[in-house]
């Protein structure tokens, strides 16, 4: 609400501004201006883009000094080095490019500003020029998608008969569930049509493979283990979103997408990683700072942040999108294989709600009551 009305109040204010400028020309009739640029206002716009050339790159470096430590650190997947050199080479060729085409841009406006008598050079093409233009961007962009190509491969491919861990994402407005693919290592077939009480991924259970499916509210990660992550979503398209993996996949209804990934870094390790430390304390000193504000009005302090893994939902998709999340733990394959034994299957627990009710036993008590009523009964209609 604040922000509408910050809104409203620019929007006014702007309004304002744009109406005492119609007012002020209007004071300026009778004089000699013919609202045509001379040489002096193109000289001043010409410098006036030298300084927005000057703002672009003075900006940029704030940027990097005030921001740069929001940038992920170290990355916590196989693939994850490869994809930040990836985007590393992407980036500073993107900087090169763009620090030279905006000077040129700029300083050719200044050089080039119109003066009185001064004509411009026109011809009609310049093949060498052409070239040049086009060779270049063809060559960079063929090198990034060829590069960008055999990442892409590396990261999705697996052999059937390599040693991997099946898991289904199951994406819903606005939360997450995950489905592990048991002893056999198959994940059993659903679809939303089976969905009904405790089921509520829509798993098939009358399919053989399904009798050991898992299903938990928490994603756990065994370190070191190839993981093929199978995506499905209930309603509207989502996108599960891993950043510290450097993994993302859109969720689709009515498809099963795919991702492949293996953790290199285990929760614990990764709270321990000078980067983390840095970002943890950073925000807990901000939370301290709020904290205050609400123990001043006599509300609750916030709880001091702790560094977890998460799954977040990169597609917009609906007005508690900001909260559909979902906390991720790596941990060692030992720890993991506990974790998960004491996870009941989806199976066990879709008999017990369904389970019939089990006839209560009659008390004594209440049969000799039940005797006497009928013996009482009898002797009246006698």
């Amino acid at each position: 609400m604040t922000g509408l009305l910050v809104f409203i109040i620019l929007v006014l204010v702007g309004v304002a501004i744009w109406q005492l400028t119609k007012i002020f020309d209007l004071t300026q009739v009778g004089t000699a201006s013919t609202e045509v640029a001379d040489d002096r206002d193109n000289s001043v716009n010409g410098y006036l883009m030298f300084a927005f050339v000057g703002f672009i790159y003075i900006f940029t470096i704030y940027s990097i000094y005030a921001w740069g430590h929001l940038v992920l650190g170290t990355p916590a997947s196989e693939h994850g080095p490869d994809y930040d050199n990836l985007m590393a080479i992407s980036l500073v060729i993107i900087f090169i490019v763009q620090t030279i085409t905006q000077f040129l841009l700029h300083y050719f406006a200044f050089k080039y500003r119109g003066k009185q008598g001064q004509k411009a050079l026109y011809f009609a093409d310049n093949s060498k020029l052409e070239a040049v233009w086009t060779i270049i961007p063809v060559i960079t962009l063929a090198g990034l998608i060829l590069y960008g190509l055999y990442t892409w491969n590396n990261i999705m491919f697996y052999d059937n008969e390599e040693d991997v861990m099946y898991v289904e994402v199951y994406a819903k407005q606005f939360g997450w569930e995950v489905r592990y693919s048991g002893t056999d290592n198959t994940l059993g077939k659903a679809n939303v049509r089976f969905i009904e009480g405790i089921n509520t991924l829509g798993v098939d259970l009358a399919d053989p493979a399904a009798q050991d499916d898992k299903v938990t509210n928490e994603l756990h990660l065994p370190k070191g283990k190839k993981v093929v992550f199978k995506f499905r979503s209930q309603d509207v398209l989502h996108s599960a979103y891993m950043p510290h993996f450097r993994a993302q996949m859109n969720c689709v209804p009515g498809m099963i997408t795919q991702f492949t990934y293996v953790p290199t870094v285990t929760t614990a390790d990764m709270r321990e990683d000078d980067n983390i430390k840095e970002n943890v304390a950073r925000i807990n000193e901000i939370r301290a700072k709020k904290s205050k504000e609400l123990e001043a009005k006599g509300e609750s302090a916030l709880e001091p942040y702790t560094f977890d893994y998460l799954l977040l939902c990169n597609k917009i998709c609906g007005a508690s999108h900001y909260n559909m999340q979902m906390k991720i733990v790596v941990e060692t394959p030992e720890e993991f294989k506990a974790w998960l034994a004491e996870k009941p299957t989806l199976a066990s627990q879709w008999k017990e709600a369904n389970a019939p009710a089990e006839t209560a036993p009659v008390v004594p008590e209440v049969m000799e009551t039940v005797v006497d009523t009928t013996k009482v009964l009898a002797q009246n209609l006698n």
